[in-house]
């Protein structure tokens, strides 16, 4: 099933990809490979119904999640102007450029577009990965594997590729702790830390010119703040105390 996914969420990506130029769509609006990942969902939905489904509980409704969502948020924004900043003081423009296109249209398609991704990664794939191994584990290979599938990006260099892929294994471990357990609203807040992510991003830096030290910065404060995540959870663990006697 899992194999099945993977194979529709990248070659549906780039059949979505080689027809955008077609379409007339800006990327800067919306990239149509986005719904990879979605593709991937309906064609196991068609073959494997009840595990589908069972995997999906909790992506669409029910109660609960604003304290998740709040501290997804606060860390999207957080990592993004972070490595602004930083750009910003060792020479790099780091000056928010307004987009080219309606603002509103932007942030409105920009999380139609992260739900067809999330749905396929951190509610599809996070939760089926997540039922043999830990949250760490299962994290970080979704966070590879959802690095990887962006294919152009390693046409930038492997110094770049490779910072993209920290920076994506770096989120993935956010939102795999984040989401671990939760049974409501997870595609909308796994959209929402994914748009605002992409939106701060296309506001505030230039890393997808290919410019190495803007997506190395990236890199960094993703990294740090999977750390802070990671420490959290780990503090959150019940303490298990040996007995001697």
């Amino acid at each position: 099933m899992k194999i099945v996914f993977l194979v529709v969420a990248f070659a549906g990506a780039g059949l979505l990809g080689a027809v955008q130029p077609v379409t007339g769509l800006p990327t800067e609006i919306l990239q149509l490979t986005q719904f990879g990942p979605a593709l991937g969902v309906a064609v196991a939905l068609l073959f494997w119904p009840g595990q589908v489904r069972a995997l999906l509980a909790g992506a669409f409704v029910g109660r609960g999640g604003t304290r998740t969502g709040l501290l997804l948020a606060l860390t999207a924004v957080t990592v993004v102007l972070g490595a602004a900043a930083v750009y910003g003081l060792l020479g790099g423009d780091a000056h928010p450029v307004m987009p080219g296109h309606s603002l509103l249209l932007i942030v409105v398609a920009q999380f139609v577009g992260a739900c067809g991704e999330e749905i396929g990664w951190r509610c599809f794939l996070q939760p089926a990965v997540r039922t043999r191994w830990g949250v760490l584990a299962s994290s970080t290979v979704v966070g590879l594997i959802w690095g990887l599938w962006h294919v152009p990006v390693f046409a930038e260099g492997w110094r770049y590729g490779a910072a993209f892929l920290v920076a994506t294994v770096s989120m993935s471990i956010v939102l795999g702790i984040a989401l671990d357990g939760v049974r409501a609203n997870r595609l909308w807040l796994a959209a929402a830390f994914h748009t605002l992510v992409n939106l701060t991003m296309l506001l505030f830096m230039d890393e997808e010119s290919g410019a190495v030290l803007p997506m190395t910065l990236l890199a960094a404060t993703c990294a740090v703040a999977a750390g802070g995540w990671l420490a959290g959870h780990a503090a959150s663990m019940p303490r298990v105390e040996s007995q001697v006697g």
